[in-house]
């Protein structure tokens, strides 16, 4: 599973990323997260909003922070 964190290292940005840790550790998922904060990138990978969580290139999470139960539900 590719997962993706897009935004620019904000408090929104760094909780999202907090709460997918979570969520991937209830799952038993080992999988990286990549923390992407370039502008010119997260607007490539069409993403206008931030902060975003993206699963193998599909944004399933965008502009807001998802709480760890939401994240273990959506990627469970």
């Amino acid at each position: 599973m590719e997962i993706k964190i897009l935004g620019g290292g904000c408090k929104n940005c760094n909780t999202l990323e907090k709460n997918t840790k979570s969520a991937l550790a209830k799952l038993g998922i080992t999988d990286k997260i990549e923390k992407v904060t370039d502008i010119s990138q997260i607007t490539a990978l069409g993403v206008m909003r931030t902060p975003t969580l993206m699963v193998d290139g599909k944004a399933i999470i965008t502009g807001r922070v998802a709480k760890t139960k939401e994240i273990t539900k959506l990627l469970g």
